[in-house]
């Protein structure tokens, strides 16, 4: 599946019925700052989204990020 990080966050989201503006709402809150769904949305546009801020939205959807070797 060839997809971009806007796309596989906004599906894997989607699956856990959690919005764009929820989802921002929770990011703000573990970071400490305020994100707005127009910001959250331009960083996955962008692709500039850090790696702490792709852990801690891995963590609000319920998932885990891992790096697996290729064999």
């Amino acid at each position: 599946m060839d997809m971009n990080v806007k796309g596989r966050i906004k599906s894997l989201a989607a699956m856990k019925c959690v919005t764009m503006t929820k989802l921002a709402k929770l990011l703000g809150e573990k970071v400490g700052k305020d994100y707005s769904p127009s910001n959250l949305q331009s960083k996955l546009r962008r692709e500039t989204l850090t790696f702490k801020e792709a852990l801690i939205i891995a963590e609000i959807l319920d998932y885990k990020l891992e790096f697996t070797p290729n064999n």
